[in-house]
């Protein structure tokens, strides 16, 4: 069979990555003929990673290029949508599939219904609240990252959902050396938009004598404070950047949109064996089992408690570390999930 994968970015885009690109090997030795068209290439994702403003005429760009694939969809026996065929477009490119008789699976790692529904500006609320609902109603097939979006795409009436976690490739990932920090050293992983949960407790983090803040994929950002370290994100040392700490953290407000993440930064942590310390939000009071494999923390004092707890308790981070890491082999990694994937996409 023949597929069109629709991604909304190229290979330096995480979401496009991990949710489809790394399932090409897989799909093409079961046979599948794979063809990738991402709507923002590289440049838009250097931009928006630095901060820089992407302009109106490459945008302009990127639609018309999407809207061209889009018209050659009869020549697949079926698309695959990452979220939608274009952002703050209404669905009728969605059903433009459904009048070509062309079938299409769509994937979510994110709540962006609330991109919509909960929109400042009450034009795009009016206008596209409804939109995913329609997108996932006329999905063949909604895949989900996790039971918050698949029960918004069952209670949208979505024929078939079935829920399937962001995930590594257990073979890149290997455990921390023991080694011992000269100073304690907590790690953070994500995006400059992301950036400001960190924000939110960086007193608790303050707290934790003789500790530094390593946070990776921030964003251009200057502190005065010693113990903080920012590096830019690599895809070839992002690994090796994690393995380097501690403790991985992972706070998140409880907002609808949050309560739609996938914990995917917690999978990373802990398959390089490392304890993790999240917000109890959405799917992370499911990754994390509490006092096990990390804690969960509500408040700053919660926060300041649990990273002291790992800071002076270098067998409990061993351990937790390798409950972690073999939660991830169990379920959280393309080896689980691969074949899943393959069963459905024929199925499909």
């Amino acid at each position: 069979m023949k597929i069109l994968f629709l991604t909304r970015y190229d290979s330096k885009g995480a979401s496009s990555r991990y949710r489809f690109l790394q399932y090409i090997p897989y799909l093409k030795a079961a046979g599948f003929e794979c063809i990738v068209s991402p709507l923002f290439d590289n440049k838009y994702l250097n931009n928006l990673y630095s901060c820089k403003q992407n302009n109106f005429i490459n945008l302009f760009i990127y639609i018309i290029r999407r809207l061209s694939v889009l018209v050659t969809t009869n020549k697949f026996d079926f698309v695959v949508l990452e979220k939608e065929v274009i952002p703050f477009a209404p669905a009728f490119l969605e059903q433009f599939l459904n009048l070509m008789r062309v079938p299409y699976i769509v994937d979510y790692d994110d709540a962006i219904f609330h991109q919509y529904d909960c929109h400042t500006n009450l034009i795009v609320r009016t206008i596209l609240r409804k939109k995913i609902a329609v997108v996932m109603r006329n999905a063949r097939l909604v895949i989900a990252g996790n039971n918050y979006i698949a029960k918004y795409a069952q209670q949208a009436g979505a024929k078939q959902v079935e829920i399937i976690p962001t995930v590594i490739d257990i073979t890149k990932y290997s455990l921390r050396e023991s080694k011992k920090n000269d100073v304690f050293k907590i790690v953070w992983i994500g995006s400059p938009s992301t950036y400001q949960h960190v924000e939110a407790i960086l007193p608790a983090l303050a707290k934790i004598c003789n500790s530094k803040l390593l946070l990776i994929g921030a964003g251009k950002r200057e502190f005065n404070e010693s113990w903080i370290e920012v590096r830019s994100w690599s895809e070839v040392s992002e690994i090796k950047d994690i393995q380097s700490a501690d403790v991985g953290i992972m706070p998140l407000p409880d907002t609808a949109w949050a309560r739609g993440k996938c914990g995917f930064k917690l999978i990373q942590y802990m398959a390089c064996g490392l304890p993790v310390v999240a917000s109890p939000v959405g799917v992370n009071a499911e990754i994390v089992e509490h006092g096990k494999n990390g804690f969960l923390a509500s408040s700053i004092e919660d926060w300041v408690s649990s990273l002291k707890k790992l800071y002076n308790n270098k067998s409990l981070r061993t351990s937790m570390g390798k409950c972690g890491r073999k939660k991830v082999e169990d379920h959280y990694c393309l080896q689980v999930t691969a074949p899943r994937i393959v069963e459905l996409f024929y199925d499909g």
